[in-house]
């Protein structure tokens, strides 16, 4: 790994050029020392004077630098000696409060401390022997994401310019390792120190506040490692054109399109939003809740990114629209009318605000959104209202002013990249249940009364499983010995099989197809991809019937198999003895 033997070799010369005078000082002086103690005469002892060794001067000379003080050795000192060593003991204490001042300015040294970091970096990535993420950017975007591939049990290496946040992120409690590193990650030496170079990178997920870095990392990982997975947030178009130019590997997530297309299912598929919402884990979110956003004249304050999406969404549908925004009207805006001004109650007034059926708060201060919504509701306490919430930590004040729903880009993009990770089969599924042509209308209705009738009122838990040796040896086991094995028996309780298990398989990936809810009587393959919504609890069942090749055979034929060989032999000798009656 070339950036680890290069922050190793970094931390190792600063140090030697930093410390490279005092220690030739302190040797310096401890050599004459030294030799001065071998060469001042001693005193006489039975006629003969004693001179020192190089031994004992120099073990004089370690033990005084200590303030230990064992006296003079091996003999009473002459008066020479004694002189010497006064003037030996100044040097030396001068000598060592140069070393050791040296060493403090060292540990302050902002490079030196910046290398350190590096290179204690560098050593938690090669710890990692897992399948992991470099994560480009922690702020509250990266912050929700971390967590978010925690709770799945995916570990990132973090690279972020803000020191503040690096700090952060050393304090909190995650799952799995997410060592990080305070720097600019389209610097290549520290995408390669994070390990994109490493067999179990698996990708690089960039959500930088800067879409210039962002398309410049997503560039340099390209360019460094074509084939890892790049995700990178982006909210203008400019930079999506320049991002999808770099191959199909790389993902572009924005917020504000998500939004406008989860709001549009909300107004003309309610049942499928609240489906998603109940997926995703978004707070609140119940099979049970309902949402209605009405079909009626939309206001929207604030004709930016998000303004312009919602806006295309509606009038793409027929539904009216009135813009409040202080710039001049674009070109290509489709509304039925542009108001060019602050967002205040004037404007609303103008805008119908007493007879609109929503009004969407979206520009780009929280303030001043807050502001809006208060003067919203008391023009029209029954509008249905949108609000956008740019800053995480302003989440309490914007649920205790009890908007319909809030937008917060960071929470869509941080969802919407982790399900992409470890649920990348939900895209089918609700593309499946938008589809008119092949759906039922009532296909999405049976499909959440089946999940509340299953999972309950818990929280769901989604997991992709592919059949392979790794995962699920047994049932490869079966296979290969042409063998079926149902969707259905491995989702048995493998303590009672005539339990199901707290889980519903909601699409199955094989080869080049898609199997949209798939039945019980479905036939297990090498390498399909199955996502199941359930209980955390019933999927740690469902991966030991895959695994568990005792457990694999008692769901599927209601007999548990003897384990042992002098059981296998009994077992054997009765099926032996059952036949022969039989036949005769």
């Amino acid at each position: 790994m070339p950036g680890a033997a290069l922050e190793f070799n970094r931390v190792g010369s600063i140090v030697l050029r930093s410390m490279r005078r005092p220690i030739m000082t302190l040797l310096l002086v401890y050599a004459i020392a030294v030799v001065g103690m071998t060469l001042i005469p001693g005193k006489e002892i039975d006629g003969e004077v004693q001179y020192m060794s190089i031994f004992h001067a120099f073990y004089f000379m370690t033990y005084t630098a200590t303030t230990t003080g064992f006296g003079e050795i091996p003999y009473e000192f002459s008066n020479a000696q004694r002189m010497w060593a006064i003037l030996c003991l100044y040097v030396s204490v001068v000598a060592w409060f140069y070393a050791i001042t040296s060493i403090v300015r060292l540990f302050q040294n902002p490079y030196y401390q910046q290398a350190l970091a590096e290179k204690n970096f560098v050593r938690a990535v090669l710890r990692i022997t897992d399948p992991f993420y470099i994560l480009c950017g922690f702020g509250d975007t990266g912050s929700l994401l971390a967590r978010g591939l925690s709770d799945a049990g995916i570990s990132a290496i973090v690279i972020e310019v803000d020191d503040e946040r690096i700090k952060a992120l050393s304090l909190r409690d995650y799952r799995v390792p997410m060592p990080g590193l305070c720097a600019d990650a389209g610097v290549p030496k520290h995408l390669l120190g994070a390990g994109l170079t490493r067999s179990n990178c698996v990708g690089v997920i960039i959500v930088t506040s800067d879409e210039e870095a962002n398309l410049k990392v997503s560039v340099v990982a390209h360019l460094l490692n074509p084939k890892a997975q790049i995700i990178t947030m982006s909210k203008m178009d400019i930079y999506e054109e320049r991002l999808a130019t770099l191959g199909r590997e790389v993902h572009i997530v924005d917020p504000f399109k998500t939004f406008a297309k989860g709001l549009a299912a909300a107004i003309f598929n309610p049942s499928l939003y609240i489906l998603n919402r109940w997926l995703i884990g978004a707070r609140g979110a119940t099979l049970n809740s309902t949402i209605n956003p009405p079909y009626g004249r939309w206001i929207i304050c604030g004709f930016g990114r998000l303004g312009n999406e919602i806006n295309e969404a509606l009038c793409l549908r027929g539904i009216p629209t009135v813009i409040i925004d202080p710039h001049p009207r674009p070109e290509n805006c489709k509304a039925q009318r542009y108001i060019c001004g602050r967002t205040t109650s004037s404007t609303l007034r103008e805008a119908g605000i007493e007879n609109a059926a929503g009004i969407l708060v979206g520009t780009d201060d929280d303030g001043h959104n807050l502001g809006i919504m208060i003067n919203a509701r008391s023009l029209n306490p029954e509008v249905f209202m949108i609000v956008r919430q740019n800053w995480h930590e302003n989440e309490v004040a914007f649920h205790a002013a009890k908007a319909d729903i809030i937008m917060q880009p960071s929470l869509v993009t941080a969802r919407r990249i982790v399900f992409s990770l470890i649920a990348p089969l939900l895209r089918p599924l609700f593309g499946y249940l938008m589809d008119g042509e092949t759906r039922d209308d009532n296909l999405t209705e049976s499909l959440i009364e089946r999940l509340q009738e299953t999972v309950g009122g818990v929280k769901p838990h989604l997991t992709t499983i592919e059949i392979n040796n790794q995962t699920s040896p047994a049932v490869i086991d079966v296979v290969q010995r042409d063998q079926k094995v149902l969707l259905g028996d491995v989702l048995r309780d493998p303590t009672n099989r005539d339990e199901p298990l707290a889980s519903v398989p909601l699409v199955v990936h094989s080869a080049d197809q898609f199997t949209v809810l798939p039945s019980g009587a479905y036939p297990l393959a090498e390498n399909d991809q199955i996502l199941f919504c359930g209980k955390e609890s019933a999927h740690s069942l469902l991966r030991s019937n895959l695994y568990n090749e005792y457990a694999l055979d008692y769901v599927r034929r209601g007999a548990e198999p003897a384990r042992g060989w002098v059981m296998q032999w009994i077992q054997k000798k009765r099926q032996q003895r059952t036949d022969s009656e039989s036949m005769s």
